[in-house]
């Protein structure tokens, strides 16, 4: 089971921006900027081109429907959007929030918010995110 999987199961406490059936999304840890959020499917398969096409796709909507929860929430330029998945073997993307090209830098130095903030992000994001 890797450690998305026990976020999602309850296992980890989360900072939880977004759910629905297949599908959830949480803040990073260790974020490059404010908002940064993390997609997961709750189907745990390691690669995200490993996933059927009908989840890939549905998993592409869900990523959408909380990029706009994070632009309402903080607004910005735009939210990018990456897929790294090496550090762990669960698919997921990342949305940042982006005023240039530079926010999506993930060799910068990573913030460190307190919980409260943390959990004020969430919250924000997930009071914009329409189910």
């Amino acid at each position: 089971m890797t450690i998305f999987s026990k976020i999602i199961a309850g296992e980890i406490p989360s900072y939880k921006c977004a759910e629905d059936d297949r599908f959830y999304a949480f803040l990073d840890i260790n974020p490059v900027a404010k908002g940064h959020t993390l997609v997961v499917p709750k189907q745990e398969v390691d690669y995200l081109f490993d996933l059927d096409d009908d989840t890939l796709a549905a998993m592409m909507v869900f990523s959408k429907r909380v990029a706009a929860a994070i632009r309402a929430a903080y607004p910005c330029r735009k939210v990018g959007m990456a897929v790294l998945g090496l550090e762990v073997n669960h698919a997921h993307i990342h949305l940042i929030p982006l005023q240039s090209e530079g926010d999506m830098d993930f060799r910068k130095e990573k913030l460190q918010l307190p919980a409260e903030e943390m959990q004020a992000i969430a919250d924000n994001i997930l009071s914009h995110f329409s189910a």
